[in-house]
């Protein structure tokens, strides 16, 4: 397996953002940091290691407007955090269309 997709430049997230599991539509936790390749998720409910999830978020464009990125990602890792019933995950983007990467690519860059 590359390494490549751990050396993107990642953008710690300060507002909160949360993140939808879209085959439960359940809201699954938030987005601690981002980049083009991959996110740390702190998850509010278990996740699965080696898992495939199917993720929506929304980033704002660069005009301000809240855009909504769909990913197929792969968790990596977790562990547990700090705060009871919260867990720190490593997801790396498997599918992502081509105009969302561009908004997420812009808005990792902005950080």
């Amino acid at each position: 397996m590359s390494q490549d997709f751990r050396r993107a430049k990642r953008r710690s997230v300060t507002e909160p953002i949360g993140v939808m599991d879209t085959l439960t539509d359940q809201l699954i936790g938030r987005l601690g940091n981002l980049s083009e390749s991959g996110m740390l998720l702190i998850a509010s409910v278990p996740v699965l290691d080696d898992a495939i999830y199917q993720l929506r978020f929304h980033v704002r464009d660069a005009s301000g407007r809240e855009m909504p990125i769909d990913v197929g990602a792969h968790l990596l890792w977790s562990a547990q955090a700090n705060t009871p019933g919260q867990t720190f995950a490593g997801l790396r983007f498997l599918t992502i269309e081509p105009t969302p990467l561009e908004t997420l690519r812009q808005w990792v860059n902005a950080g």
